[in-house]
């Protein structure tokens, strides 16, 4: 059935082709009468337009209604202040791809979760339309945040973005007497063997020394605060980072597909990165995507696509991993939904300490487009 289709069509572009040169024939004729003569089909040449460079991929996860005008998820203040007007068509994708052509930075919107984001990053870096080999990749996004270490609207920079869903699992009430957890990684015995089994994507390391820059270049930035957060946080008397007004610091994200909730999980997931990245990663924020991007962003810069060391993570507390005093899980998590207390808070701090990044990336672009900002930073130094 296919060879006869390509039959058809072939057929009928000879046609059309033998149509075209008769009219073409007769204009040309036409033409030496009253002007030049037009340049036949057959020899105008074709050319492919020059891929587009880009200077910073902005990645967020999700979108609640309409980019723009009405409640905003993580990608509407990207797109209305860093005047990201050009549309490019994504069907690849989740959501199509907008660009300010002045300054070079592209917002995107992976959907949500490891899977989206990973097939997401891949398909953009694949992108003809784009040059991305000089371009910094900035994750901002919103999370779940451990009350012990920061407070709602505060801002986390990664280095160690830890998988949540590669593992094994029993059900805590069918657990051996001397285990701890029914997690356990793969290819082990149980719960935390010494010698930790190999990467099979558990862990990703990012550049630690971009992350170290944008937690200096962005630490005293005044995140602002709310009312109604402010009073409620009063309640976290066992928790003083949680009681404090918004603030940015360095933590480190677990990505996992399934939304937890609880002490038992914040304690989980505090072993777990602790666990993974040998003592040197800290469990700060809970998403879902960041080791996904990271896995399609190692791929691509394998194949000269894009730059895995130019890859940032920074997340903002929407809400805590934890109840609330007085609540249980139960009632805790289903309290929350797509309007979190700290949505509109932590949407905001993502753009003012993300946007200082950006813009500084693309106001000296003439530097930072061949040296990563530390490289330069110590250059001045000496």
């Amino acid at each position: 059935m296919m060879l006869k289709k390509n039959l058809y069509l072939h057929g009928a572009s000879s046609l059309l082709l033998s149509v075209l040169a008769l009219a073409g024939c007769a204009k040309n004729v036409e033409a030496t009468k009253e002007g030049p003569e037009i340049q036949p089909q057959s020899t105008i040449a074709t050319t492919t337009p020059e891929p587009i460079p880009v200077k910073v991929v902005v990645v967020n996860m999700f979108e609640i209604g309409e980019d723009e005008g009405d409640t905003a998820g993580e990608f509407q203040l990207w797109k209305e202040r860093q005047q990201l007007s050009q549309r490019f068509a994504f069907p690849q994708s989740h959501h199509d791809l907008f660009l300010n052509p002045e300054t070079g930075v592209l917002g995107m919107v992976t959907g949500m979760g490891t899977n989206k984001s990973a097939s997401a990053v891949m398909a953009l870096g694949l992108d003809p339309r784009f040059d991305l080999s000089k371009a910094y990749w900035l994750v901002a996004g919103i999370s779940g945040f451990d009350p012990a270490d920061a407070s709602i609207g505060s801002a986390a920079w990664a280095e160690w973005l830890v998988d949540g869903d590669l593992m094994h699992e029993i059900d805590s009430r069918e657990l051996p007497e001397d285990w701890s957890t029914g997690i356990f990684p793969l290819f082990s015995k149980g719960p935390y063997p010494e010698k930790r089994p190999p990467n099979q994507g558990e862990v990703f390391r990012i550049n630690g020394e971009l992350t170290e820059w944008a937690f200096q270049l962005t630490k005293d930035v005044d995140l602002g605060d709310d009312d109604s957060i402010a009073e409620n946080r009063k309640a976290f008397t066992d928790f003083p980072n949680a009681q404090r007004k918004p603030f940015v610091l360095k933590g480190d994200n677990l990505a996992g597909m399934t939304f937890w909730h609880g002490d038992y999980l914040n304690r989980w997931a505090n072993k777990w990165v602790e666990y993974w990245s040998e003592g040197q990663g800290s469990f700060v924020s809970s998403a879902m995507e960041d080791t996904g991007t990271a896995q399609s962003l190692f791929y691509l810069d394998r194949a000269g696509k894009a730059d895995y060391d130019r890859l940032m993570v920074l997340r903002t507390a929407s809400n805590f991993t934890v109840p609330h005093p007085g609540m249980t899980a139960a009632e805790s998590l289903l309290s929350e939904g797509e309007d979190y207390a700290g949505l509109q808070l932590s949407l905001e701090s993502a753009y003012r300490v993300g946007s200082r990044v950006v813009d500084t990336l693309v106001n000296d672009w003439d530097t930072y487009r061949d040296q990563m900002p530390y490289a330069v930073e110590r250059g001045q130094d000496q």
